[in-house]
């Protein structure tokens, strides 16, 4: 079993900006909402062998906001770490151009990472984790929150490109 959580909310995302590889932090409300994160996943009895989490302190927060009040322990996984959106970094996240380019697989952004490139590290770390057998919470971005998506579901180019999901949400899948 996967458990995915986006990460809480952060400066760029109240400014409406691509984080990407950006090291944007947590604001208080993405704190909050981190620990409103573990608090259900308590309450919903959810049990995992370990917390996975991108490197990117987004992410590593809030897990470690989930890992305080689970007791799940966690561990660092780079390959969580977010795409890099290249020339698109901190620019408007619904900006026409940006939402055009998403839809480019192959595209690397001028100096980023493709589509591709982005799905085979997050694929491969699903496969190795299909294979493994235990559950696990993987704590990162929204940009992998698509890619794991795409892997359990049939999506067509327009969906993937706009399949989101929100800061703290939690999402389950199973092999």
């Amino acid at each position: 079993m996967i458990y995915f959580v986006r990460h809480g909310e952060t400066v760029w995302n109240v400014e409406n900006k691509i984080c990407g590889a950006t090291d944007s932090p947590l604001t208080e409300r993405g704190h909050q909402q981190a620990i409103e994160t573990g608090e259900k996943i308590r309450e919903k009895g959810i049990h995992a062998d370990l917390i996975l989490y991108s490197p990117l302190s987004r992410a590593k927060d809030t897990a470690k906001h989930i890992a305080e009040i689970t007791g799940i322990p966690m561990k660092e996984e780079p390959r969580l770490f977010e795409q890099h959106f290249g020339k698109y970094e901190s620019t408007p996240r619904n900006g026409e151009e940006f939402r055009e380019a998403k839809k480019q697989f192959l595209n690397r952004y001028e100096g980023g990472e493709s589509m591709f490139q982005l799905a085979q590290r997050v694929y491969n770390l699903l496969d190795e984790l299909k294979a493994d057998g235990g559950d696990y919470i993987l704590v990162a971005h929204n940009g992998i929150a698509r890619v794991v998506q795409s892997y359990f579901y049939e999506m067509t180019n327009d969906e993937y490109a706009g399949f989101g999901i929100g800061n703290g949400e939690v999402r389950q899948y199973r092999f």
